[in-house]
């Protein structure tokens, strides 16, 4: 089961009852902004402990519509990419350092 925003503010709020909901809104929504406006310029965003954003460059290319078989022209596009920190692989794996 994945966790929204709502959700995760309210943990967030739970685990520390001295900031105020609005604030840790507003606090999550200046640090997405941030990510994605670094993004767009095509620059990494590095959070230690947790892993790197980037983003790659897909080619244009000819590809197909795989119901009908005809061919399409798929232009150029950013992707972004995520690669996990070692301390977040390890958390996931249950690993012990």
């Amino acid at each position: 089961m994945a966790i929204v925003k709502s959700k995760l503010l309210k943990q967030i709020s739970k685990n520390y009852p001295n900031f105020l909901k609005k604030d840790l809104e507003k606090f999550s929504e200046i640090i997405l902004k941030e990510i994605k406006e670094t993004l767009n310029r095509g620059e990494r965003v590095e959070l230690r402990g947790f892993g790197v954003f980037s983003t790659n460059v897909q080619k244009a290319r000819i590809s197909r519509n795989p119901k009908t078989g005809e061919k399409v022209n798929t232009p150029k596009k950013r992707t972004i990419h995520f690669k996990m920190s070692k301390d977040l692989f390890k958390k996931l794996n249950n690993e012990k350092e």
